[in-house]
């Protein structure tokens, strides 16, 4: 009896936190729950008076539509190639400034690291201007290179934060081991210290992989002219048919364009959780 009510006050205690977590989880995933749903509802049922949460009737006319749609298949490879191509670029190049920041001690580290915070806090949004009046007279307006320089910048500064705290918290003896056996300090951070770093590369890759995929606002605003440089989610905000708005077609091409990101993270969870706690903690 002395074990059983400790745990029954606990139980009772973490109610009111539980009940919290499970309210959350539903306001959070019903519209993710409403958009798959109505993809596969009959056009007639979307549209009625009388909601359902399930449908009466299951169909796959919306995804046909929208696979067979004009664009689609082109702006979902624009989608991928800016967004593969920000995340790789991004991983480069913060791999190389983390590793300094992590391991290495020079005049204006701190300065760097502060600097490098401050742009992680800034809201991209307020350089839409300033980025607009430079791609205008630097002639890169209606072009995906410009996307994908907008998306590596965007991504970059937490790139660089992540993968310094999983760095730092390699133990630098198993590098200076590898340089006594005879490798160079590249070579004993490619064959000792790269290996560790999967959890980290992981977990910013998922994060640049999802804020590149759903950006929005720079790719409506640059891309102008050039129709055939969009990416899929400015697709998706002008897809209509001849009598308006195909809320069935939309909603399965939603659905289509939310599975990428969906599934590398259920194939990443272990890793990017993983990777987020190191790289916050430590360092």
């Amino acid at each position: 009896m002395s074990t059983t009510r400790p745990s029954v006050r606990r139980a009772v205690r973490r109610l009111p936190l539980n009940a919290a977590a499970a309210l959350t989880v539903v306001v959070c995933l019903f519209p993710v729950y409403w958009m798959v749903t109505t993809a596969f509802k009959p056009s007639p049922d979307i549209q009625s008076y009388d909601p359902r949460l399930l449908p009466r009737a299951w169909t796959l006319d919306h995804f046909r539509r929208a696979v067979g749609a004009d664009g689609f298949a082109l702006f979902w490879r624009n989608s991928i190639l800016v967004t593969l191509s920000a995340v790789l670029l991004a991983l480069l190049v913060a791999l190389g400034a983390a590793y300094a920041v992590a391991r290495m001690r020079w005049r204006g580290r701190r300065q760097f690291v502060l600097a490098v915070f401050i742009a992680q806090m800034a809201p991209w949004e307020s350089l839409i201007i300033p980025i607009y009046i430079i791609s205008r007279d630097t002639g890169m307006l209606d072009r995906l290179p410009t996307l994908t320089l907008i998306y590596f910048m965007i991504t970059l500064p937490f790139t660089v934060v992540v993968l310094r705290g999983f760095i730092a918290g390699i133990p630098p003896e198993l590098e200076e081991a590898a340089q006594v056996d005879g490798c160079t300090r590249a070579g004993a951070f490619r064959k000792v210290a790269f290996p560790l770093l999967a959890p980290g590369l992981m977990a910013t890759s998922l994060f640049g992989f999802i804020t590149a995929w759903n950006e929005f606002t720079y790719a409506n605003f640059l891309i102008i002219k050039q129709q055939d440089s969009r990416t899929l989610p400015v697709w998706l905000s002008s897809f209509q048919s001849t009598f308006g708005t195909d809320w069935g077609a939309t909603m399965a091409a939603s659905t289509l364009f939310a599975l990428p990101a969906l599934v590398i993270f259920l194939a990443l969870q272990r890793h990017v959780t993983a990777g987020l706690a190191s790289g916050g903690v430590k360092g």
